[in-house]
């Protein structure tokens, strides 16, 4: 059947016939317009994340998540689409945990880290890369020797302006 050659569950496309049953009646109930996302899939990860971010991992090493809450080791489930994808995203978000012989997660989809900062503000912030921390530091220093180099300026007018002063004063007296 259309499930099995496609890799989808029966019982997963069930549900998701009910949930879209009921935002399609809530969206009526509040006068909503029905518009589809098209092929932005962002927009629909960044919904996801924002019910999920509490349940946020990064990626830690070779298939070994952290949860970003308490730091807890968790691994994709095999049966997770993202699980043989190739290429593992570095920031997710899950639904449920399932502990068998290690803490896999269920349910999981890739998210932007900047999405988390922004809608967990209170959990989450993003830090400079290195990167960026390398050139302000550049900066400051650029910036220190500037205002050294000001400062020495400043100070040589004031010694020519001295110097000045005293050979008008010792030019005046003669």
């Amino acid at each position: 059947d259309w499930c099995s050659e496609h890799f989808v569950h029966v019982k997963a496309l069930r549900k998701v016939r009910e949930v879209r049953a009921q935002l399609f009646d809530i969206m009526k109930q509040q006068k909503m317009s029905v518009e589809s996302c098209g092929t932005g899939w962002d927009i629909v990860r960044k919904a996801i994340a924002s019910c999920y971010f509490h349940n946020s991992a990064k990626l830690k090493g070779i298939g070994e998540y952290i949860n970003m809450r308490n730091g807890m080791p968790c691994h994709l489930h095999p049966s997770s689409a993202l699980y043989g994808l190739g290429y593992t995203p570095d920031y997710i978000v899950y639904h449920e945990l399932v502990m068998t012989s290690k803490e896999y997660m269920q349910c999981v989809t890739a998210v932007d880290p900047q999405w988390l900062a922004e809608l967990g503000p209170m959990f989450f912030s993003v830090k400079d890369s290195f990167l960026s921390r390398a050139e302000k530091r550049k900066k400051e220093r650029e910036e220190d020797a500037r205002m050294q180099q000001e400062a020495a300026e400043a100070e040589r007018d004031r010694q020519a302006r001295l110097e000045l002063e005293r050979a008008t004063y010792r030019a005046g007296k003669r």
